[in-house]
């Protein structure tokens, strides 16, 4: 989490407000983020004006082929920050700073400097076992479910599904396990704003580097230091940060939305005593309707262009909407029909930049182990609040719940 350095000479002179630009925050977002996607797409089309944080203007596009046409041309759309030519309005203590701070990582670059960092990602991710990964995810869910399962109560997102990830990663990564509970904190801390806890973090996967060039191991860490793209130490600790936090925030919303959908709506509560199906389309459900990736600053023009109708300058900031484009009726010719089998969301996003092979692959596995091993332990799980209680996180990128608290039939555990 570096401060981004402004392009010398990029700001356009006399860059405008948007005169009816949409606020990309409070409370209305927050809460009913599909209705107001809904009424921006009426109102302004698939291009829309909006503000972030600080009143900092940028263009979200929630058109589904607009947005396909931003990802697909990375000459055009670049994922390189330092272009944004309103850097001079931009506080260092922005809110958005942590996820947009240019570093040389996987998420920065563009053409053959992303394929060379991407390509040592998609090695080391290719070679998790899927089987092993299952059995390790089932270890872990069982684990964490057993610390409240005799207790009658839980509050499944801050007990279950924000801790999971981070401890099935650390495994991934070849961390000792009696490290793991500690990375988790300082991982969750840090993407919820802490400068210390990002520090702690940093520095575990720098030494976690120095500790798997003297003893490799069939790990994340040993197979991106033996590839091929010869990635300096500097860069390998922000592609490790950056592999293990894309998948932290997103696999703990994933997880959380799913239960409480599950938890929620009469088609999947009524099977969640069973009916393996179920959770696989309730999964596949949430990536449509809930993704947890909901819109993402990503992308800055290179030159003057025109996109969905609108004149976009060089340097202005493109806010990614996947929840938008995924709601676009231009594909969803029936938006009161679920999705189906149909994989075609934009929650994995798409383009170069697309999160990596088999990333979805394995976020999958994680993501279905983790609920099939809760809803077989403690199957009579109902919520404790009224759905319409529940409170979602105030972030314009991630759909994701503050708590989802729940009781069910206190079990017995071996032990405790």
């Amino acid at each position: 989490m570096t401060d981004s350095p402004q392009v010398a000479g990029s700001a356009p002179p006399g860059y405008p407000d948007h005169a009816d630009a949409v606020p990309l925050y409070g409370p209305r977002y927050q809460t009913r983020p599909v209705e107001l996607y809904r009424e921006m797409r009426r109102q302004h089309g698939p291009v829309v004006p909006v503000m972030l944080q600080g009143d900092i203007p940028a263009w979200l596009v929630i058109g589904y082929r607009q947005l396909h046409q931003v990802l697909n041309d990375p000459k055009l759309f670049s994922r390189d920050c330092r272009r944004w030519n309103v850097w001079d309005r931009v506080p260092p203590d922005w809110p958005l700073m942590a996820f947009i701070a240019y570093q040389p990582s996987v998420l920065f670059t563009d053409g053959a400097e992303h394929e060379r960092h991407a390509a040592a990602i998609r090695s080391a991710l290719s070679g998790v076992d899927q089987f092993e990964l299952r059995f390790q995810c089932e270890r872990i869910a069982d684990g964490l479910i057993d610390s409240f399962a005799g207790s009658g109560k839980a509050d499944l997102m801050n007990q279950f599904a924000s801790p999971l990830p981070v401890l099935v990663a650390a495994w991934m990564f070849g961390l000792p396990e009696e490290e793991a509970p500690e990375l988790a904190r300082d991982v969750v801390e840090a993407m919820n704003g802490s400068a210390e806890a990002y520090q702690r973090f940093a520095a575990t996967m720098n030494q976690l580097l120095q500790t798997k060039r003297e003893s490799p191991g069939p790990d994340i860490p040993s197979r991106m230091l033996a590839h091929a793209s010869n990635l300096t130490t500097e860069e390998l600790t922000h592609d490790l940060i950056i592999t293990l936090t894309a998948g932290q925030d997103a696999m703990a919303n994933w997880i959380g939305n799913t239960l409480r959908l599950m938890l929620t709506d009469n088609r999947f509560a009524l099977t969640l005593a069973g009916g393996r199906r179920s959770v696989g389309q309730a999964l596949n459900e949430v990536l449509w309707e809930d993704t947890p990736g909901q819109n993402s600053l990503g992308r800055w023009a290179t030159r003057d262009t025109q996109l969905g109708g609108r004149h976009i300058r060089t340097g202005d900031g493109i806010v990614l909407g996947l929840a938008g484009a995924n709601a676009d009726p231009e594909i969803r010719l029936d938006p009161h029909t679920g999705p189906g089998g149909n994989h075609a969301h934009m929650a994995f996003a798409h383009g170069e930049h697309r999160c990596p092979h088999p990333a979805p692959e394995l976020a999958e596995v994680m993501a279905q182990t983790a609920v099939e091993v809760l809803l077989d332990r403690l199957p009579d799980t109902v919520l404790a609040v009224e759905p319409e209680d529940l409170v979602w996180r105030p972030s314009m990128q991630m759909r994701g719940l503050t708590a989802l608290p729940v009781t069910f039939t206190p079990a017995y555990v071996a032990g405790r």
